[in-house]
């Protein structure tokens, strides 16, 4: 039995063997790749995926299995809407577990409640449903005596991403998608992906593979700008035992997704940050929570752009999540787990859709939403490339 706390490996032994021709290869078992791999083969098509390593380990098993549809704006809130239906349903015929318990957004400050205001008279009650410091207490029970108000965001799920991710390849390769877990690609031309146990052939190819843009198609990441986004995530056990329905957001989340940061007061909301806190804007922080089916919370995050990483973390960043997380839970916390996200990160668009030559698209969602997006938005990469 797979336990929360140990990421499921695919089915399936080492090598790869390829089939005759695929109408479509797909190069990453992330969650892009998978997405991908579903909706080509929902239309009936023959789909290779070939994943580099034994299983997925890079931003779809690093997240917070928040799916936060209604924060979006844009475009991403269309794949967002869209592909929150489609894990419902993934769901079922999957075997993994999803949660509609929503989004709890806390205000802690009258700037912060305003903008929760704005949002509501935006999207309507069915969208976004205001709360009374009483009411984000009800969803929330260690709200501390700071929070003034809230609002409840109905529509948006959490998921277990260690268990989800590797059930739907799963799930596919039972459908009929062929896997290549363990083959590097290191090449791809029109028709034909070079890989460490020989060619393959392809009719369309879909390059998915998140923050290496770069390692196939460098220049396709010179003109987007690509960079890699590090984050300080952390699992801390939860204080008292306590269970949090909602995934949790405050109001440096109002500075990042896009539906709230669009409101007018959400300068006001920058502005008192960068008075009282502005460490928590120079690590670009996103005070935000989910909790795992064991009762672990996973609590983040910063960000932190560049092409290359060091490898050494800054033990006062993961110092300055954890002041944070006590000050929002009111408690000491205790670390279970750390970890490194990342994901691809591009100044110019939250979507990175190339095509670099003729039946090949390099596809990357560049703004840390792929699990929330990536189901919406590989239906349009397909009608394009096909």
């Amino acid at each position: 039995m797979t336990t929360p706390s140990t990421p499921a490996a695919p089915s399936g032994e080492p090598g790869f063997e390829p089939t005759d021709a695929a109408d479509l290869v797909v190069v990453g078992a992330g969650i892009v790749g998978l997405a991908h791999a579903l909706e080509a083969a929902q239309r009936g098509l023959r789909v290779t995926v070939l994943e580099r390593d034994r299983r997925a380990v890079g931003a779809s098993i690093r997240n917070f299995g928040h799916v936060c549809a209604t924060a979006q704006a844009g475009p991403a809130l269309d794949y967002a809407l869209f592909a929150r239906e489609r894990w419902l349903r993934l769901a079922e015929k999957a075997g993994f577990s999803v949660q509609e318990t929503g989004t709890l957004v806390v205000a802690r400050t009258p700037a912060e409640q305003a903008v929760l205001e704005e949002f509501a008279a935006e999207r309507g009650g069915d969208q976004v449903r205001l709360l009374t410091a009483a009411g984000a207490r009800g969803l929330f029970r260690l709200a501390t005596e700071e929070v003034v108000g809230g609002a409840h965001l109905p529509l948006d799920v959490r998921l277990d991403p260690r268990i989800a991710v590797p059930a739907l390849a799963d799930w596919l390769a039972g459908q009929g998608v062929q896997f290549g877990w363990g083959v590097h690609v290191g090449g791809i031309e029109p028709g034909l992906v070079h890989t460490a146990y020989g060619p393959v052939r392809a009719e369309r190819v879909v390059c998915a593979s998140g923050h290496d843009v770069d390692r196939l198609f460098p220049r396709v990441a010179d003109e987007h700008g690509v960079r890699r986004c590090r984050l300080h995530m952390l699992e801390v056990a939860p204080p008292g035992g306590v269970e949090i329905a909602p995934a949790v957001l405050t109001g440096t989340s109002m500075l990042r997704y896009g539906g709230l940061a669009a409101q007018p007061s959400a300068a006001a909301v920058r502005a008192e940050l960068a008075a009282a806190t502005p460490e928590l804007l120079e690590v670009d922080m996103n005070l935000m929570l989910t909790q795992r089916p064991d009762g672990s919370i996973v609590l983040g995050d910063t960000h932190h752009y560049e092409r290359t990483h060091l490898p050494f973390d800054e033990e006062s960043v993961t110092d300055l999540v954890l002041r944070e997380g006590a000050r929002l839970l009111e408690g000491e916390l205790t670390v279970r787990r750390r970890w490194r996200g990342i994901y691809a990160h591009s100044p110019l668009t939250d979507f990175l859709v190339a095509e670099p030559h003729p039946g090949t698209r390099v596809v990357s969602v560049t703004s840390g939403i792929g699990m929330t997006t990536a189901l919406g938005l590989a239906p349009t990469v397909l009608d394009h490339l096909f």
